[in-house]
């Protein structure tokens, strides 16, 4: 008899988050306030960083960063440091959301936007999907999260 899967099993495996497809450029191409945005998040062990290049598709911003957290007081530290190291540098966020909940953080720098999330929320809003359209910049490892691993599963 086959089995059939009831949606609350199929809760307790959510789908991978998407894919967007990789950008000919690479990390070299990008700014170096963002450069050092990336660094400040690896500083503090950011999950699974990537950056969104929105320049042909998006007219109020050029890149969305997007990392995570594995929980609310690494969200928030993640926030923190890349606040303070973007204040330090004489680029300071021109806005700042969600850090309470620390969920889903919101700094926005004008020309790109950095997002900082706890897995779950990462997950369920899915930035990568909603914003497919988009190219994706080749990060070197040592700045997405993944030279040492992730705290998620790979099955």
């Amino acid at each position: 008899m086959k089995h059939n899967s009831t949606a609350k099993e199929q809760s307790l495996h959510p789908a991978p988050i998407a894919r967007a497809e990789v950008a000919n450029i690479n990390s070299d191409e990008l700014d170096e306030r963002i450069m050092r945005t990336l660094h400040a998040a690896a500083e503090k062990k950011a999950i699974e960083t990537v950056v969104l290049d929105l320049r042909e598709i998006a007219s109020f911003t050029d890149y969305f960063v997007i990392t995570s957290g594995a929980n609310e007081r690494q969200v928030q530290a993640i926030s923190d440091e890349v606040f303070e190291t973007m204040k330090k540098a004489g680029t300071p966020a021109a806005r700042v959301e969600g850090y309470k909940t620390a969920e889903w953080i919101l700094l926005d720098f004008g020309d790109f936007v950095f997002h900082v999330f706890d897995e779950k929320a990462r997950r369920f809003y899915d930035l990568e999907r909603l914003w497919r359209e988009s190219k994706r910049v080749e990060l070197p490892a040592e700045v997405t999260g993944q030279a040492s691993g992730s705290l998620r599963s790979e099955s």
